[in-house]
């Protein structure tokens, strides 16, 4: 078979790998499946850290079906590993199995676990790929940002009308997105406290919205909400009424100046319970948005931050190159006013290879609204 052929089997395994999204850091989530005369036989995936990774889930899979491993090809999202960490090399219990071919989807550009493809191809195995390349690389993105960025992987969510507006004039947006959109939010943000992350919004969101932060499910899953983090450059009182500080000061984070940080105020706030971080800035005072995330990284082991919003800060951060995900939902609605609130504004490219440009990996209809799921433009050597 040729390695377009394997596609088919890569997006079951895929799939599989997707069952354990958010749930494997520090480790990539990988999935794999068996192929025996053209049909999957058996399947895995690595469910969390420090268990089996999904080579050895599907060859358990496959020896309780009673199925030879040595008789199938074995296709996987991500080149086998090659070292000793919490669990044994991946390499050796595929040439234990006698597997005489592996199809792979992406290969593991880490030095500490690349290398996998070519110690099977030493030992005579033949092995194919990439296969389905993109798709495996944006299973893993969250992985290659932990690994060769050190800083958490940012997802960007913003809703719009069709003309591209957050808000009227007046500064009303409740509620410019459907209710099933609403929904979609509050699981990933499900998915985001689970994974031990935070959800991050400006200092004027949280003025004008008083947020809460936290996901509101019906069925209210049992598992960890979000921190909440407001970038800022006025701190609040400890006396104001807002649901962060009055609900769930704990769990709250200011980013503030380093004079804010160690001010009276800023003080007061962490009596409540609320920690205060300095932003770290450039020379010409300006935010920096990369040390910042670095900061959130190392400080509170933060894997992943859920910006909403404001706009200011949206634009930063993706002409910073820092939005990793951006999840756009579109109402069927126009203002069609000049002065409403954008999505985004303050940048005055002259011509559009100054534009921002990302790539859409992802478009579905939920209930009346659009969801469209935008990454960066990936440039590999």
């Amino acid at each position: 078979m040729s390695a377009e052929a394997y596609a088919v089997f890569m997006q079951e395994a895929i799939r599989q790998a997707q069952r354990s999204q958010w749930l494997t850091y520090p480790n990539p989530c990988v999935g794999a499946v068996l192929v025996q005369d053209e049909k999957i036989v058996a399947r895995g995936w690595h469910h969390v850290a420090g268990q089996p990774h999904a080579e050895v889930e599907c060859l358990n899979d496959a020896r309780e079906k009673g199925i030879d491993p040595a008789l199938c090809t074995l296709v996987v999202t991500l080149e086998p590993c090659k070292h000793q960490g919490k669990t044994p090399p991946c390499t050796e219990a595929i040439l234990k199995a006698g597997i005489k071919k592996v199809v792979i989807g992406y290969l593991d550009p880490t030095d500490e676990a690349g290398g996998g493809a070519e110690i099977l191809r030493e030992h005579g195995l033949e092995v194919v790929g990439p296969v389905c390349a993109e798709a495996c690389r944006d299973l893993i993105a969250d992985f290659l940002v932990w690994k060769t960025m050190d800083r958490p992987y940012l997802l960007l969510k913003m809703a719009a009308t069709m003309d591209g507006r957050i808000a009227t004039r007046t500064g009303q947006s409740q509620w410019i997105s459907c209710e099933a959109s609403r929904e979609a939010v509050h699981r990933l943000r499900q998915k985001i406290g689970q994974a031990g992350g935070l959800v991050l919004v400006g200092g004027k969101t949280f003025r004008q919205d008083n947020p809460q932060l936290t996901f509101r499910l019906p069925d209210q899953p049992q598992t960890p909400q979000p921190l909440a983090c407001v970038l800022t450059s006025h701190l609040p009182q400890a006396r104001d009424e807002f649901a962060l500080l009055q609900e769930r000061p704990e769990e709250t984070i200011f980013l503030a100046s380093a004079a804010a940080a160690a001010s009276t105020q800023a003080q007061e706030l962490r009596k409540l319970g609320v920690r205060v971080f300095p932003i770290p800035q450039y020379i010409n005072g300006s935010t920096d948005l990369r040390g910042l995330l670095k900061n959130l990284y190392h400080e509170l082991h933060c894997p992943y931050v859920l910006c909403e919003g404001g706009g200011e800060l949206a634009v930063s951060l993706l002409e910073e190159q820092l939005v990793d995900e951006f999840h756009l939902h579109l109402a069927p609605t126009f203002l069609a006013d000049n002065d409403a609130l954008p999505l985004f504004t303050n940048r005055m490219p002259l011509t559009l290879a100054e534009a921002i440009s990302l790539r859409c990996t992802g478009c579905e209809q939920v209930d009346n609204d659009v969801h469209i799921l935008l990454r960066p433009k990936v440039h590999e050597a």
